[in-house]
């Protein structure tokens, strides 16, 4: 019963000391291209359909992939507001978080070697229907940005690695 009253937060971290929770995880994501750049995607029992849009040469069936970047980013903030904010007993009624990232292509399209393939940067603005006080919030914030997973990953350099398979 006591365990029921612990926050999620507080539940996992227990579960972690403990040795009781499976850690560490493996996220497991598989793709399959449909043709041109219609591709579609596999993670547990889900699936995504990735495509460029018309303006370049896609059929539009679904976000391109800096798209699904810049979402998984949306949604991995929304969760980890929500986690944090039932573990400091703020408050939140609703939270929505809206990207913008700046790409330019001449890094993907090797016109320019000094332009990064990917993003420049990213800006963004989450929205919080809260009674809290706003230096809670930013007492949140922080706990956020320290612990969101995905922001985690864009910002810190990660080992990725390939190797090729011929069928």
């Amino acid at each position: 019963m006591e365990n029921e009253n612990k926050s999620l937060l507080a539940r996992t971290q227990t579960a972690l000391i403990e040795g009781s929770a499976q850690n560490p995880i493996e996220v497991t994501v598989s793709s399959n291209n449909k043709g041109k750049f219609h591709t579609s995607i596999s993670m547990r029992s889900h699936t995504i359909e990735s495509d460029q849009p018309f303006g370049f040469e896609g059929t539009n069936v679904g976000p391109k992939p800096s798209e699904l970047v810049l979402a998984a980013l949306a949604a991995c903030q929304e969760t980890t507001w929500r986690i944090y904010a039932e573990h400091m007993s703020i408050p939140i009624k609703n939270i929505s978080v809206r990207l913008k990232g700046i790409q330019d292509l001449r890094g993907f399209m090797d016109v320019s070697a000094e332009i990064p393939a990917g993003f420049q940067k990213v800006e963004g603005v989450v929205t919080i229907d809260s009674p809290a006080s706003h230096e809670s919030l930013l007492k949140l914030q922080k706990e956020v940005d320290a612990h969101c997973p995905v922001l985690d990953d864009l910002t810190r350099n990660v080992p990725v690695s390939f190797e090729v398979e011929k069928k």
